[in-house]
């Protein structure tokens, strides 16, 4: 069991390696989202695919670098989501998160680099990460919400910034936001006030 685990990882890794060198090396504006991203600033967390969010102009062309690369490709639903594999892993390039957020100049200008297993990533800023989980979550995939807490919870956050991210889903992202309070995580009782406001003072 261990053995299979170490060669999942051991896989994964070098999957990742190789599709951020792809695109990288294609020369498209990347950022590596899911679960990955939200372990390297919040809770530790397995994941079993690679999210790699583009630009919606520039999806097709990345998913044509990773073919060359190696992988197999599908244009699998061309409203958000292209998938790439190599090695059972699965790669998504993601070009539309629900709710209307793309990969635009502010995210890219806010976000930041990480390292793991020896690999530098550009992620979305904790304060991205946290309105695109609080924007995504579902009963199927609670993880998201609780990714969104510990980030809430272990980053320094940028909370004028956030404000302004939140706008795409101001009612979810305020939820969130009460109950982290609710669980005596530091939350700005400004910043409630001021989504508050934004969603019921029309």
């Amino acid at each position: 069991m261990r053995r299979r685990e170490a060669a999942a990882d051991t896989a994964f890794a070098n999957v990742l390696r190789e599709a951020v060198e792809a695109v990288e090396k294609a020369g498209y504006p990347f950022l590596v989202l899911g679960g990955l991203a939200s372990s390297l600033v919040g809770r530790p967390r397995w994941t079993h695919d690679i999210d790699l969010m583009v630009r919606p102009d520039d999806a097709r062309d990345v998913l044509e670098a990773l073919r060359i690369a190696g992988f197999t490709t599908e244009e699998t639903d061309p409203v958000w989501i292209y998938k790439a594999f190599k090695d059972d892993v699965l790669v998504d390039v993601i070009f539309m998160v629900m709710g209307g957020i793309y990969l635009d100049a502010e995210m890219l200008s806010h976000s930041i680099e990480r390292s793991y297993e020896g690999l530098r990533l550009r992620i979305p800023s904790p304060e991205d990460q946290i309105v695109i989980k609080g924007v995504v979550h579902r009963e199927e995939t609670s993880r998201h919400w609780f990714d969104a807490l510990a980030i809430i919870g272990r980053s320094d956050l940028d909370w004028e910034y956030l404000l302004r991210r939140a706008r795409v889903g101001a009612r979810r992202v305020l939820a969130l936001l009460i109950y982290a309070q609710s669980t005596d995580i530091l939350v700005p009782h400004w910043v409630i006030r001021r989504l508050y406001e934004e969603v019921y003072a029309q």
